[in-house]
């Protein structure tokens, strides 16, 4: 939808610089995140650590 907008209103040049420039540096840290597999070696940083007490 946002896209349609786009093509309706273009933006600055600067607003689609920021767009994806976004998207790049979250493509790179999920690229970063696959190649050195960090999931197994940080496990504690994915652990959600949640306590649930129940009394009766």
């Amino acid at each position: 939808m946002k896209m349609a907008l786009w093509v309706r209103r273009p933006p600055s040049q600067k607003r689609v610089i920021l767009v994806f420039s976004v998207i790049a540096i979250c493509l790179a840290i999920a690229g970063i995140e696959k190649l050195f597999n960090l999931d197994d070696k940080l496990p504690e940083m994915n652990a959600t650590k949640v306590r649930v007490k129940i009394t009766p």
